[in-house]
């Protein structure tokens, strides 16, 4: 035979508090409700409204107790008069509706009836309508006499997450309370309270991952609390983390570090790791944009240990991804897997539609977005000033007596500078000052008259400026925008012109030197008056004086014209064009 044990109570059930003194957070609403009892000003109807888990039933019971309590202690129910311990043993003054399974007219006229009846032990008769916004609209129009005109010992308390779907003759005849969500915090010190009070060893960082994923339900949080100590005999994060089906902390970390570093083949190679172990993408998806939060907190607030409450070896690896990725690249992501997570709900293979979001994040050089070009951008410049500081070290160690005078070079590039400027200037002449040319002086007319007078002294011509360089006969289009690029990563610290630079295509017009881009987002950059001096400047010391940035479809139809012109115009000779 087996023996017969008492049944188990949740602990959402179990702890439900009996007193206002006992509820979390709710200030607002329990501070209103206490002061009615207290001076006896009761109203007649109430709407509780909020998110689920918040405590509405709760505060309902609690309130439909005290009115009828016949010493209140503070507001609330004193537990040990008569009526309380009537109530507390089931009583008919106080009366449960779930709106969901009995929302048809004929319940509300029930309902009518039955409320014209006097209490039994108390002084009210309290009506709680638990999810009423489910009732039918004949429903509502019952209801809605009684609201009109109750009787005395009468109180209706309705209860919604949903307010919006209540008609407006219905709100306007109630006292609404908006219940808010519980903060992270509250929560924690109220699991901590339960754990303590049970007997549970936990670990406080398995406590706020709990508070986390209860998003701000009191009853959610204590829902999965269950599992988790159902689980072993500790409460630890590791054991939390299984229970909530998330990803391993490690696969997840490791997986938005490739992201972040633009690795591409380790973040497809790591990403389909995670979902042959069985991980629906739904799931995968929820968990990178979890961790890429976590990396902006850790990068963007110095209290983000605290915000964070992970363990510690967790936090230092969130804290040292963050510390190398790129602000903007952890905003770009988490934009592309936001968007991907909505995509999820209609795509027939989610799987692919998450791996092109992989994709995406982690090859910045792909996408013409504005976004992805200041993720290239911010890399750059990360690069270049990481070769600067690698230069400085190396000119601090050599004694300032021993030290030769030389240029240094701006960037550090130690092998690559001087093979590629004897190659791109083996065909030029060496650059030597120009001669002054000889002052040509015209002959002076001497006057009618015998006295001679005195020449006027002649002004020497200003010296001329030093002219540019032209550039060598012969030179194709390339080489010179080669030139150009060498030129200017030397001469200006402008990484985003030298970024947007550095994707143009160059070709030449006759004495024209057109400069093609695919993205009208750098076309319209480059045409701003800044970048255009900057470009015009350096392509001067290299004697182009004429050039010109195009998107590429232009450039194909002005050669197309000409080709056509030259047609027309030579219509009678035949010409061959390659």
């Amino acid at each position: 035979m087996y023996g017969i044990s008492m049944a188990h109570l949740s602990l959402y059930r179990k702890f439900r508090p009996d007193t206002f003194d006992k509820m979390v957070r709710q200030e607002h609403v329990v501070r209103i409700l206490k002061n009615q009892v207290t001076s006896g000003a009761v109203g007649h109807a109430y709407l509780f409204c909020g998110p689920r888990g918040t405590g509405k039933t709760s505060v309902a019971r609690i309130f439909a107790r005290a009115v009828n309590c016949l010493s209140p202690v503070n507001g609330s129910p004193c537990g040990t008069c008569s009526v309380c311990r009537a109530l507390r043993e089931g009583s008919l003054d106080i009366a449960e509706i779930d709106a969901a399974s009995n929302n048809g007219v004929g319940e509300m006229r029930d309902l009518r009836e039955k409320v014209q009846y006097p209490p039994v032990s108390g002084r009210y008769k309290v009506y709680i309508i638990d999810e009423v916004h489910m009732l039918t609209d004949s429903a509502f129009n019952a209801l809605l006499k009684t609201l009109e005109e109750p009787p005395a010992h009468a109180i209706f308390i309705l209860a919604t997450t949903e307010p919006h779907k209540i008609p407006a003759t219905i709100l306007s005849r109630c006292m609404r309370l908006d219940f808010k969500l519980i903060s992270e915090e509250d929560l924690e010190k109220h699991l901590m309270g339960i754990l303590d009070e049970i007997g549970k060893p936990y670990e406080k960082e398995a406590v706020a991952a709990i508070a986390r994923a209860g998003a701000g339900s009191d009853r959610d949080m204590l829902s999965i609390a269950e599992m988790c100590i159902a689980y072993s005999d500790k409460l630890t994060y590791e054991g939390v983390t299984k229970v909530l089906g998330a990803a391993d902390f490690t696969d997840a970390a490791d997986l938005c570090e490739a992201l972040l570093r633009a690795d591409l083949p380790a973040a497809i190679e790591r990403t389909e790791t995670v979902l042959s172990q069985g991980k629906a993408v739904g799931v995968l998806c929820r968990d990178l944009l979890d961790m890429l939060n976590r990396i902006a907190v850790a990068k963007t607030c110095r209290t983000a240990e605290r915000l964070l409450s992970l363990p510690q070896a967790h936090f230092a690896r969130v804290e040292a991804i963050a510390k190398e990725a790129d602000g903007q690249a952890i905003l770009r992501a988490i934009e592309i897997l936001s968007h991907a997570e909505t995509d999820l709900r209609f795509v027939s293979s989610p799987r692919i539609r998450l791996e092109t979001a992989v994709m995406k994040i982690a090859s910045p050089a792909a996408d013409d977005s504005a976004e992805a070009l200041l993720v290239r951008v911010n890399a750059l410049e990360k690069k270049l000033a990481e070769g600067a500081a690698r230069s400085e070290p190396v000119r601090a160690a050599i004694p300032a007596e021993t030290e030769k005078p030389a240029r240094e070079p701006e960037y550090d590039f130690p092998t690559e500078e001087p093979v590629f400027e004897e190659a791109l200037f083996a065909d030029e002449p060496p650059r030597a000052v120009q001669p002054p040319r000889e002052t040509v002086r015209e002959p002076v007319k001497e006057p009618a008259s015998p006295a001679r007078e005195p020449a006027l002294p002649i002004k020497e011509p200003a010296p001329p400026k030093e002219a540019p360089v032209s550039p060598p006969q012969g030179m194709s289009a390339e080489l010179l925008f080669g030139k150009f690029m060498r030129l200017l990563r030397k001469t200006s610290r402008n990484g985003v012109l030298f970024t947007m630079c550095s994707d143009l295509e160059a070709v030449s017009e006759g004495q024209k030197l057109i400069l093609l881009t695919g993205s009208g987002t750098v076309l319209r950059s480059l045409q701003r008056e800044e970048h255009v001096k900057i470009m015009a400047d350096v392509f001067s010391q290299l004697g182009v004086t004429d050039f010109e940035v195009r998107m590429k479809g232009e450039a194909a139809k002005t050669e197309k014209d000409g080709i056509a012109q030259l047609k027309e115009d030579f219509k009678n000779y035949p010409i061959e064009f390659k």
